[in-house]
C-alpha cells in the first residue's frame, strides 16, 4: 500500500490526494486516515509542503462528499441498496446511519469522517433526507478539514513513527468520538443560547 501511494504522491503530487480522497470518501476502497497520515509523514519528510497539502486533503474530501451528496440526491436509496454492498455498505448500515441522522444530522456530518462507514454514507442519508445544501455544506466541510488536519497534522508530528497513528486510531477512536461528539452537542446549545 505505501509503494502504492508513494507512486501517486510522486508523479500526481497534490492533485493524486485530492482524486484519492474524492474516491476514498465516495466509497472506493482506499485506506483514508492510512492516506492522510502517509501524506503528513510525506510533509514531516520535506517532500510536500504542509499548507498545500492540507488544502489538497480539505479539497478532496469536500468535492468527495459533495458528490456523494449529489449522487445521493439524484440517485436515492435504490442506488445504495443495488451497489452499496460492492463497497461494503451493508442494509444494516444503512439503516443504522439513517436512524442516526434523523436524530442529530449536524453531528454526524461534523464527526463521521472519524467512523469508517458513516462517513461514506453520511452525505448519501443527508441527500436522501432532503437536508438543506447550505446546511450540509457548513457541517460536512467543517467536518472535513477537522478531519484532514487532524490525520495530516498526526503524521507531520509523529514522523518516522506514522504508522502508528493506524493503531491508536484503532484504540482510541471511540474515546475520540464521544469527545467530539460532546463538543458538537455542546456547540448546538451555545448556539441556541446565543440565538434567543
Amino acid at each position: 500500500m505505501v509503494e502504492k501511494l508513494n507512486y501517486i504522491i510522486e508523479h500526481y503530487g497534490y492533485f493524486g490526494i485530492v482524486f484519492l480522497l474524492i474516491g476514498g470518501i465516495v466509497g472506493l476502497p482506499i485506506p483514508d486516515e492510512f492516506l492522510l497520515t502517509f501524506v503528513g509523514f510525506n510533509v514531516f519528510k520535506g517532500k510536500l509542503a504542509y499548507i498545500p497539502a492540507l488544502l489538497s486533503a480539505f479539497a478532496g474530501a469536500s468535492g468527495g462528499i459533495s458528490l456523494s451528496y449529489f449522487i445521493g440526491h439524484k440517485f436515492g436509496l435504490p442506488l445504495l441498496h443495488k451497489y452499496g454492498p460492492k463497497f461494503h455498505i451493508t442494509e444494516e448500515k444503512i439503516n443504522y446511519t439513517n436512524k442516526l441522522f434523523s436524530k442529530v444530522g449536524p453531528v454526524i456530518l461534523l464527526i463521521g469522517y472519524f467512523i469508517p462507514g458513516i462517513r461514506h454514507l453520511s452525505a448519501y442519508i443527508a441527500a436522501i433526507n432532503d437536508y438543506p445544501l447550505r446546511k450540509f455544506v457548513f457541517y460536512a466541510y467543517t467536518g472535513a478539514f477537522i478531519w484532514t488536519f487532524t490525520f495530516i497534522t498526526l503524521g507531520r508530528i509523529l514522523g518516522k513513527d506514522w504508522v502508528k497513528v493506524r493503531l491508536y486510531a484503532e484504540k482510541y477512536s471511540l474515546y475520540l468520538v464521544g469527545l467530539l461528539v460532546l463538543a458538537a452537542i455542546g456547540y448546538f446549545f451555545w448556539k441556541k443560547r446565543a440565538g434567543k
